[in-house]
C-alpha cells in the first residue's frame, strides 16, 4: 500500500509538529531523521542494525543505482525492498543533486541535463521523465521530482528562471509517474529569497504532490541563517496535512531548528561519513577518537547513549580500530552516530508533547556547544 502521513499535533509555541508515517501496517513517528543508503545500503551497517537503532525511512540514490547495478536489475530482483532486504519505508532522491554537481551550466536545457558519468566519463542525459521512470522501477515508497539544484551563490534572476523550469519539470515528471504504490514529492527551491520561496511553494503545491520538500539548503557556501530563512519562507505555503522534508540536512542543531520551523523529516550522509573518519557525537559535543587523549579511555563514547557500541565497547578500543583502519570501528561509530540523531529526534518529539521544545534547544546548546552557539 502507498505510504501516507497523519498530522497529530501542532505546538502552540513554535511551528513544530507531531505526526506519523503509515506504512505496511506500522507507524513511524515524526519528526524523524533518515539515514542515507546511497548504494542501497547504509554504509557498513546491515538492515537489521538500522532497525535496531530505531530508524524508519532510509534513502537510496537514484543516480548511483541507475549507473550500478541499473534500475532494471533492481526491478528484476523485486524492487529495492527485496534487493536490499529492508522492509521499512524507502525514499529515493531524483538524482538531481549529483547530476548538477557534474554538469556545466551550458549543458542544462529545457529538455534535461547533459553530464559526464563520474565512473567512466561517458556522456549521459537525464530528463524529468527518465528520473521518474528509474524511480518507478526501483520501487521506492517515496520518489522525488527532478529539480535543478543551483549553487548558493546564484543570482535572484537565475533562481527565478531555475524555479520556473523546475516547476515545469515537476509537472512533466508527475505526468509519467505510474507506480500506484509510490508517493511522489515536489521540491521547493528559491535560495535565501522570500519572494522566490513563496512563489516556488505556491506553484509547486498547485501540482498536488503527495508531500513536499525544501531543497537548495545544503549547498556549499550557504549559511545556517540562510537555511533557516529558507524554511521560514517556505513552510507557510506548504499543506499542513502532508509531509515536509528538509533535504540533505543532519547537523544536530539544524534538526532542532528545522523542527521548530515546521519540518517533519530530514536526511544526511553526515553521521556515517563522520564515523568513517573517527568522529562521534556525544551529549557534550562532537569528538575525534583518533586523538591521543582517548587511547586509554576505558569508557563508552557517551554514557547517556543506549546503542550497541556504547553498551559494549570503550573509546580506547574503538580508537584502536579506527587508527588501524579496521572496518568494525567505522561500523560501531556509524551505529552510535545514527542512534544519536534518532535519539535526538525522540527527545525532540517528547519535548514537543510537553510544550518544552524551546527549553530543550537551550539545554542542548548549553551541553553540546558550551552555550556558545551563534547562528550565522
Amino acid at each position: 500500500m502507498k505510504i501516507s502521513f497523519k498530522l497529530d499535533y501542532k505546538d502552540s509555541k513554535t511551528n513544530a509538529r507531531l505526526g506519523k508515517v503509515l506504512f505496511n501496517g506500522k507507524e513511524y513517528p515524526t519528526p524523524m531523521f533518515m539515514p542515507v543508503g546511497t548504494q542501497a545500503t547504509v554504509k557498513t551497517l546491515s538492515p537489521e542494525e538500522i532497525k535496531e537503532v530505531g530508524s524508519g525511512i532510509i534513502l537510496a540514490n537514484t543516480y548511483h543505482l541507475w549507473l550500478r547495478p541499473g534500475e532494471d536489475i533492481v526491478q528484476k530482483a523485486g524492487g529495492l525492498h527485496k534487493f536490499m532486504n529492508y522492509d521499512g519505508p524507502i525514499l529515493t532522491d531524483s538524482g538531481g543533486y549529483q547530476v548538477f554537481s557534474l554538469a556545466k551550466p551550458k549543458d542544462i536545457s529545457e529538455e534535461g541535463v547533459k553530464f559526464k558519468n563520474h565512473l567512466n566519463g561517458d556522456t549521459l542525459f537525464l530528463t524529468p521523465e527518465k528520473s521518474i521512470e528509474i524511480q518507478n522501477k526501483l520501487g521506492s515508497d517515496i520518489a522525488m521530482s527532478f529539480d535543478e539544484c543551483p549553487p548558493a551563490s546564484a543570482s535572484h534572476d537565475y533562481l527565478k528562471q531555475s524555479i520556473e523550469r523546475t516547476i515545469r519539470w515537476a509537472a512533466r515528471g508527475k505526468k509519467v509517474h505510474n507506480n500506484p504504490n509510490q508517493a511522489l514529492f515536489g521540491i521547493i527551491q528559491g535560495g535565501p529569497y522570500e519572494d522566490l520561496r513563496k512563489y516556488s511553494a505556491i506553484e509547486t503545491t498547485k501540482l498536488n504532490f503527495d508531500g513536499y520538500s525544501i531543497g537548495g539548503v545544503a549547498n556549499d557556501g550557504e549559511s545556517k541563517l540562510d537555511m533557516y530563512k529558507a524554511i521560514e519562507y517556505s513552510t507557510p505555503y506548504m499543506p499542513e496535512d502532508k509531509l515536509r522534508y528538509l533535504m540533505g540536512v543532519g547537523d544536530p542543531i539544524d534538526l532542532i531548528e528545522g523542527v521548530i520551523r515546521g519540518v517533519d523529516i530530514f536526511d544526511c550522509v553526515i553521521p556515517t561519513r563522520l564515523a568513517r573518519h573517527g568522529h562521534a557525537y556525544t551529549k557534550m559535543g562532537k569528538i575525534n577518537l583518533k586523538n591521543n587523549q582517548y587511547k586509554d579511555k576505558f569508557e563508552p563514547i557517551d554514557e547517556t547513549c543506549d546503542c550497541y557500541a556504547c553498551k559494549s565497547y570503550t573509546k580506547a578500543y574503538i580508537r584502536h580500530l579506527i587508527v588501524e583502519n579496521e572496518t568494525f570501528g567505522a561500523r560501531l561509530l556509524s551505529i552510535h552516530n545514527i542512534r544519536f540523531l534518532v535519539r535526538l529526534m525522540e527527545n525532540i518529539r517528547e519535548s514537543i508533547q510537553k510544550g518544552t521544545l524551546l527549553e530543550f534547544r537551550e539545554e542542548f546548546v548549553q551541553n553540546y556547544y558550551g552555550g556558545k552557539y551563534e547562528v550565522k
